[in-house]
């Protein structure tokens, strides 16, 4: 991690300047988890975080791949680069991690054109130290972790030990100090309890160990929310040039019939809500997801410590939203 960046992101975190009479909204403090690779959306949630950061809405604390693929942080760092935050940490599972390529080989089309300071996943940090050391540098309560991918960190998060970042096992370290995990996971429509969601299924048992432990709240946005929501399609007939955004969509959208209009937006909606709140956007309901051993998930209504979403906001409301902070040129 850099150290300059490290101290930096800290000094502004703890200073927020009060005015009289006046309600000050501090930004959400932002860890980035995604599987970068296996599906394109994770390109635009990450750039719609960098443009909420450039607006003031959040501070990007590290990103992190959940995926072992070769070229995952190097994607990573093409985009940090990008939006001129290099010096960004990034993170890689380095334990009881998997490995899932990327099908339409967006990932070797931007790492092959644009320039990053991150290589190779050796060059990045280890996932679980670097989360046990930004969690141990902040204050309590005040990290918001959103996950667009496998839950494989998440698990190796809450089993880890006391270490020289902290005296506090995994799950405490969590409980003291992240204020909010929203998760880009799981179906909540009348397929709950037989589809199996992507980032639940491919490291099945880590989701299930995750969201049975997770000593914090969790907003969930499921399968049936991005499914319905496309964006993308406005950034590839832009006058936009030399952007890795763009030439992602604009290689991925004509290789499936099933994005002519966009592609689903499953991770631009966690990202969204992770830095703004759902309550503008999104409905809720409230109870506890149950993972199953084969990837599938249920719903205890019981449950206290849940919410998943539920459409408010006229769809296409929604896509231009997400498509405006898409096309967002860096520190615009």
């Amino acid at each position: 991690m850099s150290t300059a960046y490290f101290v930096l992101l800290i000094s502004t975190i703890l200073f927020v300047p009060k005015m009289k009479g006046q309600i000050i909204q501090t930004p959400a403090n932002i860890i980035f988890d995604s599987d970068m690779g296996p599906d394109y959306d994770d390109v635009g949630a990450l750039a719609i975080l960098h443009a909420m950061a450039d607006k003031g809405e959040c501070k990007i604390l590290a990103t992190v791949s959940s995926n072992e693929h070769s070229l995952t942080t190097a994607s990573m760092s093409v985009l940090n680069t990008y939006f001129k935050r290099p010096d960004i940490p990034v993170g890689v599972v380095k334990e009881n991690g998997i490995n899932v390529s990327c099908p339409q080989k967006w990932d070797s089309l931007i790492v092959s054109k644009y320039p990053h300071a991150i290589k190779l996943n050796s060059e990045a940090d280890d996932a679980l130290k670097l989360y046990r050391k930004i969690l141990a540098d902040l204050p309590d309560s005040s990290v918001t972790i959103v996950t667009v991918g496998f839950l494989t960190n998440m698990s190796n998060l809450l089993d880890s030990k006391p270490d020289e970042f902290s005296s506090l096992n995994g799950k405490d370290l969590v409980k003291k100090k992240v204020k909010l995990l929203v998760s880009m996971a799981g179906c909540f429509n009348e397929e709950m309890g037989t589809f199996k969601e992507f980032n639940l299924m491919k490291d099945a048992a880590a989701s299930k160990f995750a969201f049975d432990n997770w000593p914090a709240p969790i907003v969930f946005s499921g399968f049936e929310i991005g499914e319905k929501i496309h964006t993308g399609l406005p950034i590839t007939k832009s006058r936009v040039s030399n952007s890795p955004v763009k030439d992602v969509f604009a290689h991925c959208i004509p290789l499936d019939k099933n994005d002519a209009n966009g592609r689903m937006s499953w991770d631009e909606t966690a990202v969204l809500v992770a830095a703004r709140g759902y309550e503008k956007y999104f409905g809720a309901v409230t109870g506890k997801i149950i993972v199953n051993k084969d990837g599938s998930n249920s719903w205890d209504k019981r449950g206290t410590r849940d919410k998943f979403l539920t459409l408010k906001m006229p769809v296409n409301q929604l896509e231009n939203i997400l498509d405006s902070l898409m096309m967002r040129l860096p520190s615009e």
